[in-house]
């Protein structure tokens, strides 16, 4: 374990570790958890110290977290002297983070996660964060294209994590799976029990971690992941012709990639994909639903 920084002196002592703590402390500043911003806290102490373990929050690294809550995720970050910045939407937690992040150097940044600019984050970014489950998927595609993030060590929905590193061929593959591949790696840390939030989520949850190379690949061929994804049981053929590629050139295309022409975008490999994606002309709007 890392020894904690001195600084880690000055945070609050009072651990935020149990549902009545958390519970008491929502009821002094009139507050209650909003499902609609999937505000599930985290409240086990073992679990924060293992994503904060696994996430490499360490002395002087950069460490971006989305949706700090209570701030408990946050203090276990400083206390092992990473330089957080936190990005919280909800307006009504001004006074509480104020409260438990006092003198702990975190930087909270206000605002939709959405529509922060994940690309001016410094290089050697490490994200680490429970994650608000209705936009996971969004929040990681933009973490994988943000140069500066060099890893993501995140909370999601089991499912979610189950597909992040699917390979072709497996259940759960599909676009965010690809995209992972493409961009570095994945793996599933540990199932985390419903117990460990307040309030409970009614799924399970997973810690994952994710690597990025720091390799950029071709826009257009992202592009044409995203339409060959699209509709994860229809034939590749199928998908490709409904994204305006031309019907001929497409079939042409998978025979060269030595496929049959009812293969399922979801079992091809990446390889093959590249070799049918070099093989065919830019989509044209005006070909869309041949």
């Amino acid at each position: 374990m890392t020894p904690p920084d001195p600084a880690s002196e000055q945070l609050p002592s009072a651990p935020l570790y149990s549902p009545r703590t958390v519970r008491d402390l929502l009821t002094r500043y009139d507050l209650r958890p909003t499902k609609s911003l999937g505000q599930n806290f985290l409240i086990d102490g073992n679990t924060l110290r293992l994503i904060a373990e696994v996430g490499g929050a360490q002395p002087g690294v950069n460490v971006l977290e989305v949706g700090p809550g209570l701030g408990v995720l946050s203090r276990e970050l400083a206390r092992r002297g990473a330089q957080v910045t936190a990005l919280e939407k909800d307006e009504r937690l001004r006074p509480v983070l104020a409260e438990t992040l006092e003198g702990s150097g975190v930087q909270v940044v206000w605002g939709d996660a959405l529509d922060f600019d994940y690309r001016q984050l410094p290089p050697g970014t490490r994200v680490i964060a429970n994650l608000p489950y209705y936009i996971s998927t969004a929040l990681l595609t933009r973490f994988m294209q943000a140069p500066g993030i060099v890893s993501a060590t995140v909370l999601v929905q089991r499912e979610v994590a189950q597909r992040l590193g699917a390979r072709p061929g497996e259940d759960g593959y599909g676009y965010l799976s690809a995209l992972v591949a493409l961009y570095g790696s994945a793996r599933v840390v540990r199932d985390v029990a419903k117990g460990a939030f307040f309030p409970a989520p009614d799924v399970t949850s997973s810690i994952v971690k994710l690597e990025f190379s720091g390799e950029q690949p071709d826009p257009a061929f992202v592009r044409f992941l995203e339409a060959a994804l699209q509709h994860r049981r229809k034939t590749l053929r199928n998908n490709l012709r409904m994204a305006g590629y031309p019907a001929e050139r497409v079939d042409a295309a998978i025979a060269a990639a030595q496929e049959g022409e009812n293969v399922r975008a979801e079992d091809v490999a990446l390889s093959r994909m590249a070799q049918i994606f070099a093989a065919l002309p830019p989509a044209t709007p005006t070909e869309r639903g041949r």
